[in-house]
């Protein structure tokens, strides 16, 4: 299982948001690019990038350092979401280094533009379903939709993702532990790989994701626990290494 951790980019800065409130932030370092060699010196295989201002704003609003750190550590697959509205965007990021592009918001205003963007950068696009008592939310969590998380994740399969992040925003920054249970609902509606996020508090969690990983979880996402220093995450990654 891929421990991955976040790197969440507000004004150029290293942040963690609790429930996706842009207010409610706490910024851990002022050198995202720094923060990446942090984790990726303590083993990570994958980093995991969000530009929150893009997410509101709709574009790319911290490109530059997404782009500094593909540059600066090329063998470490990063997946980035957060403003990406159009292919534009994708190919610019994918020419940059990215390998993995995430939908959040576009994929369920505009479910066509998946089918679309998947047959133009197949193996390359993620979809990222944030939920909330089971129903999908959009614009950075702001709005709560009336579509049912299982069936997009089954609509987008359909469509040829490479996988579906799922967070549980109820969790998300608030240190209460992993929604396993909504997880693993979700890996066993679909045959594409599930990454976990929100809530991962600490190293039962990991352990209790690792045992439920057949079901069909890739991987999780973890930001504020290994920020705060609830989970070790050198620690956490050499326990999932030696599982495999």
């Amino acid at each position: 299982m891929l421990l991955i951790p976040a790197i969440d980019l507000k004004d150029g800065h290293c942040v963690r948001l609790r429930q996706g409130i842009m207010e409610d932030n706490t910024v851990f370092s002022e050198d995202p690019v720094a923060m990446a060699g942090k984790w990726v010196e303590a083993g990570c295989r994958r980093l995991h990038l969000v530009d929150l201002n893009g997410a509101f704003e709709g574009k790319p609003v911290n490109a530059e350092v997404v782009h500094e750190i593909v540059e600066t550590y090329p063998d470490v697959p990063v997946q980035i979401g957060g403003g990406v509205r159009d292919e534009k965007i994708i190919e610019t990021y994918l020419d940059a280094g990215v390998s993995y592009v995430i939908i959040g918001t576009k994929a369920v205003t505009d479910p066509h533009f998946i089918s679309e963007i998947c047959a133009g950068f197949p193996g390359h696009i993620i979809v990222g379903l944030d939920a909330k008592d089971g129903k999908v939310a959009t614009e950075g969590w702001s709005k709560v939709s009336r579509h049912d998380v299982i069936d997009m994740a089954q609509r987008f399969e359909e469509d040829g993702v490479e996988s579906i992040i799922y967070t549980d925003i109820s969790r998300d920054g608030m240190m209460q532990g992993v929604n396993v249970e909504a997880t693993v609902k979700l890996a066993q509606a679909v045959h594409i790989p599930v990454i976990a996020s929100g809530g991962i508090t600490n190293m039962d969690d990991v352990i209790a994701l690792s045992k439920v990983e057949d079901e069909g979880i890739m991987g999780a996402i973890t930001g504020r626990a290994i920020y705060e220093g609830t989970l070790d995450f050198a620690a956490a990654q050499k326990w999932v290494d030696e599982q495999e």
